[in-house]
């Protein structure tokens, strides 16, 4: 080949774009009661999204895979992992909880990621000394 040869060709650019490059979603959430003083343990609270899962989406919905990874139980705060295919059912069903055990309730979704680091910390609720 000559150098000519070379030049002559045009060059090829490749445009890559990646969608949904982690195949996880973590959520942090906080359930917020009627009334303060009720509290919920880890098992009642992953029970209680899975039958917000069932009622809207039946039993295909109840089998939707999602992990509680931590919970605060004072606060009511958790971090949920769930399959990226999964979040919008997820997030749908948690929007539309509105009681538990007789009293009005809300889910209130703080963050959304596909990166566990990224809910770590807040920039709005940043404290400087």
């Amino acid at each position: 080949m000559s150098p000519t040869d070379k030049k002559d060709k045009p060059a090829v650019y490749q445009r890559v774009v990646l969608k949904n490059a982690s195949p996880y979603h973590y959520m942090k959430v906080c359930l917020v009661l009627e009334d303060e003083s009720t509290r919920l343990s880890a098992v009642d609270l992953k029970q209680f999204i899975i039958s917000g899962l069932k009622s809207l989406y039946g039993e295909v919905g109840a089998a939707l895979t999602f992990d509680l990874l931590k919970y605060d139980e004072d606060t009511l705060t958790a971090f949920l992992r769930v399959y990226s295919r999964g979040l919008v059912k997820l997030w749908s069903s948690l929007t539309l909880l509105g009681s538990y055990q007789n009293q009005a309730c809300a889910f209130r979704v703080l963050q959304v990621s596909p990166f566990l680091l990224a809910l770590t910390g807040n920039s709005r609720e940043l404290q400087l000394d």
